[in-house]
């Protein structure tokens, strides 16, 4: 389960952060996750909220927003959003040739501090 490493190092971040600006408690972190990112939000909010108990983001809220996997086709030129998490081949041509634009994300957008 690596979505463990990823729920500490994410505590790490924006502890470090946090304290470096002078504030001492996270209220909430608010995550962008790609579909395709190979995440599974809901084991990553159970391993954030297992392993917070010790920081100062024992009181924090995780919010997490799933990002679609789009890319744009090489053969066709369609730009396409799809909710499965991989792509085979673009939903509108069936040509196998396209880059990915979103999909992969994992970003910490903001967070709430005091």
């Amino acid at each position: 389960m690596h979505e463990l490493s990823i729920a500490q190092n994410l505590i790490d971040i924006v502890t470090d952060q946090c304290l470096k600006n002078g504030f001492s408690e996270i209220e909430s972190i608010r995550i962008k996750i790609g579909r395709a990112s190979g995440i599974m939000p809901d084991a990553l909010n159970f391993a954030f909220n297992a392993i917070k108990t010790d920081s100062i983001a024992k009181n924090a809220l995780l919010n997490i927003e799933e990002i679609p996997v789009s890319g744009i086709c090489r053969d066709c030129s369609n730009e396409f959003i799809v909710e499965e998490e991989y792509i085979l081949c673009c939903p509108s041509c069936k040509g196998s040739s396209f880059v990915i634009t979103t999909g992969r994300e994992l970003d910490i957008v903001d967070m709430e501090v005091s």
